[in-house]
């Protein structure tokens, strides 16, 4: 394969079993590279196949052989291209030439890999954005979209860093937009609620609710209930013990001094008269006590009364959350009061946080502005480069109008609505382009911009895909010359019809069908001397070699 020194994008395409190709390696270089070949060859297959590892989708019909799996494999060269943050972003790993392949099995089961690493095929997808970018006459609906001639804009106008400064602030402004959102749904729910947990938290509060209280309280409740009961049994236990003739004490004092006179006459009840004197000290020391309790005992009304409220409330405010203790009302009160404060407390921060959005607005509506008067400063050499190019390739009366308009809605490239206006003839009126331009047009269109676009903005590999349909003379020789100033810039690949633009390629590939063991194969082989020559002059007389083709397809070569 012939190579030029420095080696374009797409490096390697590798197609194992996939439709009307058994096994295909082809490798690419930067510059130009033509892919010719007659109708039915198998030209869409080899796109489709590149399509494939790109991330579309595919099913069975697409094998070869239904009992061996495809295998599509392409090598992307990325020295050149910052890409390193895409697959950062991706959480993918990120190798100056990258491997993509794709596998689709018998099963139907499809997989994916980067660098041999498993993916998904959405990240496949959006990384492959990056990689190679598709255009067929068929293909042109990007230029439809709105935010398409607003990057040719900005691209002009040089708004890269303005871009990523309005989109870094838009990303902050609408993140603090949905906190804010969040917290007056959160205000709102907490509204329904405050004024009953504030209650029920009152309530709890005004309980002077102590852990462990409930024994302490018992006891006291249990003491003056019991009251006038308990003067008349001690009463009663201070006269059995302490009666001058018949008390209990009295008697002990007795009993000690028979018991002492014992001893003294007999040692051997020592012991005795010891213990009837330890008796008597017991006695005496639980007749102070009940005289004491007896003098303490007194008849508090009030304080019955306050301690059978309270206790009667601890039980109604245990029924009434369904806890069994005081230390389970306690956590109720605290959790009421984190809501109850947390709901005071959400007016001030979404105060804050609004302050900090309009912060934010200000900055981004200074952003919008910048970019939209950029953009309108580049508008004129926009639409004068547009109508060169396009006159160039045989739309010598079209012109463009680009009108903007700027809103005041955040959108992703700014605040501008932008309105890409063409008019085909003289004396027509402006309309915008998706409303009047044809099929044909618009892939020139498409191809003026991807040839301003690249002189501005690093873009990856772009294959055309027979967009010079229709196309014949000197408007041939005009898409070919553009190509050319477009492959200087970036890889472009080629498939096409007209053999003004296959001459001027850097590299030429013929898709040809063969026949083996009955069996009908597409197969690529690079074109190159006498090949080239008699393709070029095929294309040119209809497959009829004659000297005067050959002789114009030298021309064309030269």
């Amino acid at each position: 394969t012939a190579q030029l020194n420095k080696i374009g994008l797409l490096k390697e395409l590798k197609i194992y079993n996939f439709a009307l190709i058994d096994a295909l390696e082809v490798h690419f270089s930067s510059g130009m590279t033509c892919i010719t070949g007659e109708t039915g060859a198998g030209k869409s297959i080899l796109l489709g196949g590149l399509s494939l590892v790109l991330g579309k989708r595919a099913d069975l019909s697409a094998l070869f052989q239904p009992d061996k799996k495809c295998v599509v494999e392409a090598v992307f060269d990325l020295t050149d291209y910052t890409l390193k943050e895409v697959f950062d972003e991706l959480d993918l790993d990120y190798q100056s030439e990258t491997i993509i392949r794709r596998e689709l099995l018998p099963q139907g089961k499809s997989r994916a890999f980067v660098n041999d690493t498993p993916v998904l095929l959405q990240s496949l997808e959006q990384l492959s954005a990056h990689l190679v970018d598709i255009h067929s006459q068929n293909d042109t609906q990007i230029l439809l979209q709105d935010s398409y001639p607003i990057m040719l804009l900005d691209a002009l106008a040089k708004n890269e860093n303005d871009l990523v400064s309005y989109q870094t602030q838009l990303k902050e402004y609408l993140k603090l937009d949905r906190h804010l959102q969040q917290l007056s749904d959160e205000q709102s729910k907490a509204d329904q609620n405050f004024e009953l947990n504030e209650f029920l938290w009152q309530e709890l509060e005004a309980a002077q609710l102590k852990e462990g209280m409930e024994k302490p309280l018992e006891e006291r409740l249990e003491a003056l209930a019991n009251v006038d009961f308990l003067q008349s049994q001690f009463g009663a236990v201070v006269q059995l013990m302490d009666n001058e003739s018949l008390g209990l004490r009295e008697q002990l004092i007795q009993l000690r001094g028979l018991l002492q006179s014992i001893a003294q006459k007999a040692s051997t009840y020592d012991g005795l008269a010891d213990r009837s004197k330890s008796v008597l000290i017991e006695v005496e020391d639980l007749l102070e006590d009940c005289m004491r309790a007896l003098e303490g005992l007194e008849a508090h009304p009030e304080e019955l009364q306050e301690l059978e409220t309270q206790w009667d409330q601890l039980h109604r405010l245990q029924q009434k959350h369904k806890v069994q203790s005081v230390a389970a009302l306690i956590e109720i009160r605290e959790r009421l009061n984190t809501t109850i404060q947390s709901r005071l407390d959400m007016a001030e921060k979404m105060a804050a946080i609004d302050k900090e959005k309009q912060a934010v607005y200000t900055s981004l509506k200074q952003l919008g502005g910048q970019l939209s008067e950029k953009r309108s400063s580049t508008t004129a050499v926009l639409e004068s480069e547009l109508q060169r190019l396009i006159q160039k390739m045989g739309m010598g009366d079209a012109a463009f109008k680009i009108e903007i308009t700027p809103g005041e809605n955040f959108l992703s490239n700014g605040m501008d609505q932008v309105a890409f206006l063409f008019k085909a003839n003289k004396g027509g009126t402006f309309k915008p382009l998706k409303k009047i331009a044809s099929g044909g047009e618009m892939s020139r269109i498409m191809l003026a911009f991807k040839t301003i676009l690249c002189q501005y903005k690093k873009l990856p590999t772009i294959i055309f895909d027979e967009i010079d349909t229709g196309v014949s003379g000197k408007v041939s020789d005009q898409i070919a010359q553009i190509m050319v100033g477009i492959s200087k810039q970036m890889q472009v690949l080629t498939i096409t019809h007209l053999p003004q633009v296959a001459a001027r390629g850097n590299h030429h590939y013929k898709v040809f069908k063969k026949e083996e063991l009955g069996i009908v194969q597409s197969d690529l082989k690079i074109l190159e001397g006498t090949d080239r020559v008699e393709e070029i002059a095929a294309m040119l007389s209809g497959n009829q070699l004659t000297d005067t083709a050959i002789a114009h397809a030298k021309q064309l070569l030269n």
